[in-house]
């Protein structure tokens, strides 16, 4: 099987049960570089054995882990994933003519479809996600520390396919990373000079909510639509807060 002249990307932290078959969705690519920070389960053992060149670094946020990944990648055309994340055949086969093909394009974004309890969401923010993830890596970088954002020096465009995203495993799973998320959103808020007032935490947060389940269809996703939509307005509300308390009152840690 010719390989694609292809760098996969992918940061990683105790991975060893999604990572699997995210390599095996990208078996295609001619190299997979993988930038962990520190593992204790076997993410290491099965990197090596789908053959990624696998790094150990310590955590500097998510831009900067991965703009470390980037630089290590042999390939100009990248393709960023999560470890949670898969690309399906019909996808593959598109990447594969796009790098092959003489497109102008500097980088791509896909619609992700995020699955939760072996659904997919087709409501809510959760779609259409649109992620630029296949893109020049000479004309391309992340800015942030949390929800990093990838800047392309060139021209973008979207592309029907997707990839998909087998998101949280679980409603604890789901709440307890939006206390870490929040966390660091409300610093680096606060960082950049915004402030924030108990009003923005309670109207941002209902209007989020409100949002999600009413105006973005939430409600036909069952239980689950009102637990995301939920789980939007609750982050929106912490991110608000915990600016609010850092503003006044200063980090306690």
């Amino acid at each position: 099987m010719n390989k694609i002249p292809l760098s996969v990307a992918i940061i990683t932290k105790d991975e060893e049960i999604d990572l699997p078959g995210c390599l095996q969705s990208v078996s295609f690519a001619a190299e997979v570089v993988i930038v962990d920070c520190g593992s204790i389960d076997r993410t290491g053992e099965i990197a090596r054995q789908f053959g990624a060149r696998f790094f150990v670094e310590a955590w500097k946020g998510y831009g900067p882990q991965k703009n470390s990944a980037l630089e290590k990648c042999s390939y100009d055309w990248v393709l960023i994933m999560d470890a949670d994340e898969r690309v399906p055949q019909e996808t593959a086969l598109k990447i594969g003519e796009l790098v092959s093909g003489d497109d102008s394009a500097d980088g791509y974004s896909f619609r992700r479809k995020n699955l939760f309890h072996g659904k997919w969401i087709s409501s809510t923010d959760w779609w259409p996600d649109e992620v630029t993830r296949l893109f020049k890596k000479s004309r391309s970088r992340f800015e942030g520390l949390t929800h990093e954002r990838l800047v392309v020096d060139g021209v973008t465009k979207r592309l029907k396919c997707c990839i998909e995203h087998f998101s949280y495993n679980s409603y604890s799973e789901l709440f307890r990373k939006l206390d870490d998320y929040s966390t660091e959103q409300a610093a680096q808020m606060l960082a950049s000079g915004r402030r924030a007032g108990p009003a923005d935490a309670v109207f941002r947060g209902a209007w989020m909510f409100f949002r999600n389940y009413f105006l973005r269809l939430g409600f036909t996703a069952g239980f689950d639509g009102f637990v995301i939509s939920l789980s939007k307005g609750l982050g929106t509300f912490l991110k608000y807060a915990k600016l609010y308390e850092l503003s006044r009152f200063g980090s306690r840690q």
